[in-house]
């Protein structure tokens, strides 16, 4: 990271502002704070999050109060199998009266936000789900020929309701990768569900002060990709990815056993670069190993296939993920 006093004072930010965040969101949810702070480090990466969860865990809403919270757009498409990608993306129209005024003009789609919630993404075709790739991939997208920029920040916000899988489709291998977290949302505690039932106020998420703005939260995003990582922390979280490839050497006995496909490099990189946002949002300038371990179940766990083998034994990713996780450098 530069040492500018500019840069110190910025990164130094970063930590209250989280705080902060918090108590603002808090105005509106009850709960769920592994989930915000999940999507929080994913922002300041410029990454994208699929969230897996039952209806009615306040995804939808959580995404509102974090927008609102940052001074950010936000948009929500409901993902259904008539979906297309026009609906997504945009499209270019004829627009004017007369023959002499009739032009051509592109149409944004809700992609043009920062924070886009889509929900069931995997509700919609293979053909329309993969209309997001360019977007995730590389914040613009290309229609007819022309290409137009994405906000900065842009963020993915993908659900998944993992009870029905009628009329579903599964995302493809190269969609997965690009998000940085996959996240399974639980359902709230005792205490906390019982302070849900008991909310009337519907007046809530405007009442969320916005603790930052949107060139705030994108300056924030360059300084933690300056941040420096020690060769100890980047050398753990090659080898926990290395150790996914059940073809590898350094494949674990249980990877050999139940893995078909593993960890690709895009894992290392969000790794590091996770584990870089969690030290900036607790006022460190470095990664430490807790950081590492605490963000790795979420980066790698959807980008493991697991075989037959392991449908029959009934292990999980969860399972494969603590037995790579138990090696160290």
């Amino acid at each position: 990271m530069n040492d500018t006093p500019a840069d110190i004072q910025q990164f130094d930010a970063i930590a209250p502002a989280c705080d902060a965040l918090r108590q603002q969101v808090g105005k509106a949810i009850i709960g769920q704070q592994q989930t915000l702070d999940l999507l929080l480090t994913a922002l300041l990466c410029h990454g994208h999050v699929l969230l897996i969860g039952v209806p009615g865990l306040a995804k939808t809403r959580l995404v509102r109060a974090l927008g609102h919270s940052l001074d950010l757009p936000s948009a929500r498409v409901q993902f259904t199998a008539d979906l297309m990608p026009g609906d997504i993306l945009g499209t270019e129209l004829i627009q004017g009266d007369t023959p002499t005024s009739r032009r051509i003009e592109f149409v944004k789609g809700p992609v043009f936000t920062s924070l886009l919630l889509a929900d069931e993404i995997n509700r919609a075709s293979p053909r329309t789900q993969a209309a997001l790739l360019q977007a995730m991939a590389e914040r613009q997208v290309t229609i007819a020929g022309h290409t137009h920029a994405l906000s900065d920040p842009f963020m993915v916000i993908a659900t998944q309701n993992p009870i029905e899988q009628e009329g579903t489709y599964l995302l493809p291998e190269a969609q997965l990768d690009r998000f940085m977290f996959s996240y399974v949302m639980r359902y709230p505690t005792a205490a906390d569900e019982l302070a849900i039932a008991q909310l009337r106020d519907e007046t809530l998420l405007d009442q969320i002060q916005g603790v930052a703005s949107q060139q705030q939260v994108a300056t924030w995003a360059k300084l933690i990709r300056q941040m420096p990582i020690s060769d100890v922390i980047a050398q753990q979280a090659i080898a926990w990815v290395r150790a996914t490839r059940p073809d590898g050497d350094d494949a674990t006995g249980k990877v050999r056993a139940y893995v078909q496909w593993g960890a690709g490099p895009r894992a290392s990189q969000h790794l590091l670069l996770a584990a870089s946002a969690r030290a900036a949002m607790q006022g460190r300038p470095t990664a430490s190993q807790e950081d590492l371990q605490h963000v790795a179940p979420a980066v790698l766990s959807h980008r493991l296939v697991l075989n037959f083998a392991a449908s029959a034994d009934h292990v999980t990713e969860s399972q494969i993920i603590d037995d790579v996780m138990s090696r160290t450098v």
